[in-house]
């Protein structure tokens, strides 16, 4: 189980404090959305994550198959499209988030190895939670009360 994290909101306009045990980061949105650019965005942290799983994930896998894997290197992409079949039906407009990850691994490894190492990074943990039908369930505290609402989403 991971560890839980706090945001708490600040000033300048959009800017977050996250902390995740002792570590302190920072998110914002960029100035022309209104931001201070003080931190990536939320979606920068998001392919953050993606990227950073991956790259643990293969070396994980070669350092228990004692493969001589020295180096992974990732460039991550998103974008958002136009789902494809809302898009041709004339319904309303769908969009779909497209991520795209370059995977460069370097060490003296056959073509096999990198092949396996090529789909594992493909099935890392955060990989499989971008993939599946993951559930939110939020809760809105008062102040010196008790929840008020709960809800769940799925999506």
């Amino acid at each position: 189980m991971s560890r839980t994290l706090s945001i708490d909101s600040g000033r300048p306009d959009y800017a977050q404090k996250v902390i995740v045990g002792y570590h302190v980061l920072l998110a914002d949105e960029p100035a022309d959305c209104g931001g201070g650019d003080t931190g990536p965005n939320p979606h920068e942290y998001l392919m953050a994550a993606l990227g950073a799983c991956a790259s643990i994930t293969a070396q994980m896998y070669a350092k228990r198959k004692q493969w001589n894997l020295q180096s992974v290197h990732i460039d991550v992409a998103c974008e958002r499209l136009l789902a494809a079949d809302n898009a041709a039906s004339g319904e309303a407009i769908g969009m779909l988030d497209r991520f795209e990850m370059e995977i460069s691994l370097a060490g003296d490894l056959s073509e096999e190895q990198q092949n396996r190492l090529f789909e594992i990074v493909n099935r890392c943990p955060i990989h499989r939670i971008l993939t599946s039908s993951a559930k939110i369930q939020s809760r809105l505290v008062v102040p010196d009360s008790t929840p008020q609402q709960t809800g769940t989403r799925e999506g």
